[in-house]
């Protein structure tokens, strides 16, 4: 930075009359580079890390089963990374800024440059326009490029579950992906299971038939669609359609030495097709949402796209008084700050989005209350250190 504003003064002295001009058009191409540069380094490294964890999240079963195809991780990778840059360019860019203008007050450079004239919202231009820049980007990648992103995603799933149900278990875990039952598997080798309990579930989601068995071994029937359970040494009991809990009335059933228990794959397409989440739908279906059950979500849903789309506008008005008012340059103290003001304004969004569901608490207009609260702190501390 040094080099630019010292390059800048140097013209200004020997050609006076382009002190205006030339060395302003030098420092702009400067600080928007370094702006530039350190906002993609940053999203590059926030996004690494969220893209991780969500593919662990997403795939940890298969991959500890080692049924995960490395296609199939590197198609994750894909749907999940626009879904991340949501969050991921705000906060790099939040970063960036508070890394290049506390350098820039920790090295004198901003005094030699009001010295010479040059005023804060003057030296901020370049960052103004990358502003405009970064919201634009995350308005695109939020309102059409997410939306598309997770419905692949979840696409990308079931059909790795009906190409390959057998990945979907694993050992000590209970399955419930398979609608009207709950399966439990102790320890799986290969297609052995062993001690298992499947719980055949009624209207209300309550057990009315339970079968448990020593072993069973998994076969694939994908012309009828369906799994076979090849059940050894199961015992069968059936409970009161009424009083499923009740458990004076358990009819005990036949012990059978092999049995076969058809799990059908039809059901988990139909309940694919139908569990469409409003994080998968277009903004026209979000408006044009007829479902009464869904309008406080679909509408949440759509101002959650636009308030995450105006994040960089939040973070740039606070981040450079705060940057310059620090007068920090150590990278460390940056990411620190960056850490603080992204945490507080997530978590307004995150408290927003898990009340969707609730219309009377208004999960639509909570959504904006960090863009409201740090627009309006930052527009007062800029202008304060306009002032000084």
């Amino acid at each position: 930075m040094r080099s630019g504003v010292a390059r800048a003064k140097r013209l200004a002295f020997q050609r006076p009359h382009l002190k205006n001009a030339v060395p302003m058009k030098i420092i702009d191409r400067y600080i928007g580079k370094e702006i530039l540069v350190t906002t993609l380094f940053a999203v590059a490294v926030l996004s690494l890390v969220l893209v991780l964890g969500n593919v662990f999240k997403q795939l940890l079963d298969l991959l500890v089963n080692q049924d995960a195809p490395l296609a199939l991780i590197l198609s994750f990778i894909g749907f999940i990374l626009p879904f991340s840059l949501s969050f991921t360019i705000p906060w790099g860019f939040l970063t960036a800024v508070l890394l290049v203008f506390g350098k820039l007050s920790a090295e004198n450079e901003l005094i030699a440059l009001k010295s010479n004239g040059v005023s804060i919202p003057r030296i901020c231009f370049p960052l103004a326009a990358l502003t405009v820049v970064a919201c634009l980007l995350c308005l695109w990648i939020n309102v059409s490029v997410a939306p598309a992103a997770q419905a692949k995603m979840k696409n990308a799933i079931f059909e790795i579950a009906t190409s390959n149900p057998l990945s979907m278990f694993g050992s000590d875990q209970v399955i419930d992906e398979f609608p009207g039952k709950k399966i439990y598997v102790e320890r799986k080798e290969g297609t052995n299971l062993y001690n298992i309990l499947v719980y055949v579930l009624g209207d209300h989601d309550e057990p009315t038939r339970v079968v448990q068995a020593q072993r069973a071994v998994l076969k694939t029937d994908l012309e009828n669609q369906q799994v076979l359970m090849e059940l050894v040494g199961a015992q069968f009991e059936q409970r009161d359609q009424e009083s499923p809990r009740d458990l004076t009335r358990i009819r005990q059933g036949i012990t059978m030495r092999e049995a076969t228990f058809p799990i059908s794959l039809q059901s988990l397409y139909e309940k694919n097709k139908g569990r469409r989440g409003v994080g998968q739908m277009t903004l026209e279906e979000l408006l044009k949402g007829k479902d009464k059950e869904k309008i406080s979500a679909s509408r949440t849903e759509v101002n959650k796209r636009f308030s995450l789309s105006l994040a960089s506008l939040a973070f740039a008005l606070v981040g450079v008084p705060l940057a310059i008012t620090a007068h920090r340059k150590e990278t460390s103290i940056g990411f620190l700050f960056s850490l603080m003001v992204a945490f507080v304004f997530f978590f307004f969004i995150v408290i927003a989005d898990s009340l969707r569901n609730n219309a009377h608490a208004h999960p639509e207009l909570l959504m904006w209350v960090p863009n409201v609260l740090f627009i309006s702190l930052g527009a007062w501390m800029f202008y304060r250190l306009s002032r000084k």
